[in-house]
């Protein structure tokens, strides 16, 4: 998968904190945003969540939570770890 440039999950099957939360968010904006239109296109959908996504989201404000980085440090420097990570995976070609 990693050569490809597939991440595995960083979760553990059954845990609860990541789940609840991702859970709740997508059930609130299906509530508030996605049940109460009638899209015409797949397109315009995808449009309109990720407005509403980032409009509700603030990507710059540092969070005590990540060592008081902004939601976008903490992804890239993430990112940035796994790349270097499966880089240096030996192959498993045989």
């Amino acid at each position: 998968m990693t050569g490809r440039g597939v991440l595995p999950s960083v979760g553990r099957t059954g845990g609860c904190c990541g789940s609840a939360v991702a859970e709740s968010f997508n059930a609130i904006l299906k509530k508030e945003l996605v049940n109460r239109k009638v899209y015409s296109a797949r397109d315009h959908a995808i449009r309109d969540v990720t407005a509403r996504i980032e409009s509700r989201c603030d990507r710059k404000r540092l969070h005590s939570a990540i060592d008081y980085q902004t939601p976008d440090q903490v992804d890239t420097g993430w990112r940035q770890q796994h790349k270097a990570a499966a880089r240096d995976q030996p192959s498993t070609t045989a």
